[in-house]
């Protein structure tokens, strides 16, 4: 067993991990935020086809 602390992110739900390292992601690459809110649209409705041609 390792000797490492639980994160509190250990037990989140698979989304909020996500969305934590998509901010982690961003900020640590100095993405401009309305550049970062247009990205994410984009994935927005990207996603959101692949779920209703499905």
């Amino acid at each position: 067993m390792s000797d490492q602390p639980k994160s509190p992110l250990d037990d989140a739900p698979e989304e909020v991990k996500l969305a934590v390292d998509l901010i982690y992601l961003l900020e640590s690459n100095d993405i401009d935020p309305e550049t970062a809110l247009q990205a994410i649209k984009i994935v927005q409705n990207d996603l959101e086809n692949k779920l209703n041609n499905k």
